[in-house]
Formats: C-alpha cells, structure tokens, sequence
C-alpha cells in the first residue's frame, strides 16, 4: 500500500533549473495527472549504485511527496540512501542533463549517475 507523506521536510530538493527542466519533461511527454518523478537507486554502475530519475506511475511500497509542485515517488527503502539530495539540471556548453549532489554518497564516477554508500 502507497502512503502520502505529509512531511515539511521532503528527502531530496530541486533547483530551480531541475524544477523548469522537469515540468517542460512532463508537458512534451503529454503525461496525465497519474504520473509522478520517480526517484529512486538500483544495484549497477562503474560505483555499484545508479540513480533513477523518470515518469512513472505508482507502486506498491511508494511514498508520496510534493516538493515544489511536482508530484515525486520513491519507494520508501530508497530513503536511506537519498535523504539530503540535490538534484540540478545542468543547461552549458560542457554538461547538459541532471546531475546529482548526494552527500550519502562515499564515492562516485566520472558519469555522475553512479555512486557507492
């Protein structure tokens, strides 16, 4: 069973630059209401963990939060290891895409979507 968290303090923030890129995503995609951000981890990567950021609808296990008025699912056992997460969107000439500031992270790549606890 899924749970609406009602919490002032929500696991992982956005920038400002991650919260626009993230709702053009979500127009340009024509997604309807029942889709969140799925933001979780699974096993793999150059550093033993990868990061998942995508649509998706929910899931048994799933945790519900809204963090500025985007509707964001992680299953509740990801916690642990996102909890103080920054996610940016990176919009330059040398990067483009989301990146990543985990301070639950002892290590990570050179891809920056991988990291090991």
């Amino acid at each position: 069973m899924s749970t609406v968290v009602e919490t002032l303090v929500a696991p992982v923030t956005f920038t400002d630059g991650a919260i626009k890129e993230i709702k053009k995503l979500k127009y340009q995609q024509e997604l309807n209401d029942d889709f969140g951000l799925r933001i979780g981890v699974e096993g793999g990567g150059c550093a033993g963990m990868n990061y998942i950021l995508g649509f998706d609808q929910l899931k048994d296990g799933d945790q519900i939060y809204m963090i500025n008025d985007v509707k964001v699912y992680m299953h509740k056992a990801h916690g642990m290891y996102l909890a103080g997460m920054q996610i940016d969107f990176q919009d330059g000439l040398n990067a483009r895409g989301f990146t990543f500031n985990n301070p639950n992270a002892a290590s990570t790549c050179g891809c920056g979507t991988s990291f090991s606890v």
